[in-house]
């Protein structure tokens, strides 16, 4: 596809700008567990708890993007996400002395994560031409991988040299963090758009918001506890889980785009229905492995569902192109994003803390066994997706 001269700089500038929050992500995500296990010694139940209000700004967002969108275009706000990013790192690895002192930063910086997710998409939609939003969505994924590498690369290495050194590692996510905003506030993509857009709920996107709901779940589930299996079970160092995401970020690299044209060849439906049969596969691995495999061999089959996991979350961005491809109006894609997240979150902020409790209880396998039925659950859902013809891009 060819780009007109400006949105062709725009591309570059927000690849660059994905690369580099790609970095953010990779730092915080390889080094959380292990951080909030080494320096503030938390259980399994304590974990859980945790992101209640770690997943807050993301059950809020409906509203706080609500004020932004009346003021700020979409590349503005995602300056300013990275702002709070930034704040949020440099308070975890400086700051963050007391409990209370950390759920503050972790509240910063999840502000800033979750207001990125709700632009990400939209900002490179506006970027496709009609028929090719996976193929776009996949370029950007694919620069987000990259900076992944680049984030767990650099934690792995000074894991190596200096030791765990959380004070360094978000330093960097922050510095990261900063160079991306500067990115985006580059972007001239949206200055057209009109200063304001109202907050929206229609009943034609109930789908989709069932959708994000399963992938709130689906989300907090391995993310919080598929990692704290390794790190409170296995004991895997911040070393091995950061080597773990740059395994699982260069296959991203080859896979985000090839999973961009997968959606555009063969539709949502098949794409999220057969992420659900997957997700299935990996619960029952997470569950089973160390009660039906001996050391180590459970522990590698461990770290190939982890892998797989990661490379699965790719496939989110079909919840955005189905949205796309459904909305009444362009102006509703931003607006109905934002409410999806808030709707993922208010599931995804009560789910650990019950998870937390069944993992305490009566044994981690139930929180998968349970993830399990939901994937069951969240494949008959997607069946019910129906995407209407559209006509060929006219550019």
């Amino acid at each position: 596809m060819n780009l007109p001269r400006r949105p062709r700089g725009d591309f570059l500038l927000l690849l660059m700008a994905t690369l580099f929050f790609g970095a953010v992500s990779g730092i915080f995500t390889s080094t959380l567990n292990n951080y909030l296990s080494d320096v503030h010694h938390f259980s399994a139940e304590n974990r859980g708890w945790l992101e209640f209000p770690r997943e807050l700004p993301g059950f809020l967002i409906f509203a706080v993007m609500g004020g932004l969108l009346l003021r700020l275009r979409e590349s503005r706000i995602a300056a300013v996400a990275m702002v709070l990013t930034a704040t949020g790192a440099v308070g975890l690895g400086f700051l963050a002395h007391t409990t209370a002192a950390l759920v503050v930063f972790i509240i910063i910086w999840s502000m800033g994560d979750h207001i990125i997710f709700a632009v990400e998409g939209p900002l490179g939609l506006k970027l496709a031409a009609r028929g090719g939003e996976g193929r776009r969505l996949g370029q950007l994924g694919g620069a987000r991988n990259l900076g992944t590498i680049l984030g767990v690369s650099l934690v792995w290495i000074l894991a190596r040299l200096v030791g765990d050194r959380y004070e360094v590692f978000y330093l960097l996510g922050a510095c990261f963090a900063l160079t991306a905003g500067i990115f985006y506030m580059r972007l001239h993509l949206g200055r057209q758009d009109p200063p304001s857009r109202k907050l929206v709920y229609h009943k034609e996107y109930r789908l989709f918001y069932a959708i994000s709901a399963l992938f709130g779940i689906r989300k907090q589930i391995f993310l919080v506890f598929g990692t704290w299996v390794l790190v409170s079970l296995h004991q895997v160092p911040v070393a091995t889980i950061a080597l773990l995401y740059f395994v699982a970020s260069v296959l991203g690299v080859i896979m985000r785009p090839l999973l961009g044209d997968v959606i555009d060849w063969v539709g949502e439906r098949a794409v999220l229905a057969a992420d659900e049969v997957l997700l299935l596969i990996v619960c029952m691995v997470y569950a089973f492995a160390s009660a039906l495999l001996p050391a180590p061999w459970d522990l590698r089959l461990l770290y190939g569902a982890y892998v797989l996991d990661i490379v699965l979350f790719a496939l989110r961005v079909a919840r955005t192109t189905y949205l796309k491809k459904i909305a009444r109006d362009p102006a509703d894609i931003t607006p109905t994003i934002s409410l999806g997240i808030t709707i993922d979150h208010a599931v995804a902020m009560t789910l650990p803390v019950l998870s937390g409790w069944i993992w305490e209880r009566f044994g981690f396998q139930y929180v998968f066994i349970m993830a399990g039925a939901i994937a069951v659950a969240g494949f008959f859902i997607c069946l019910r997706i129906k995407v209407p013809s559209q006509p060929p891009d006219p550019a």
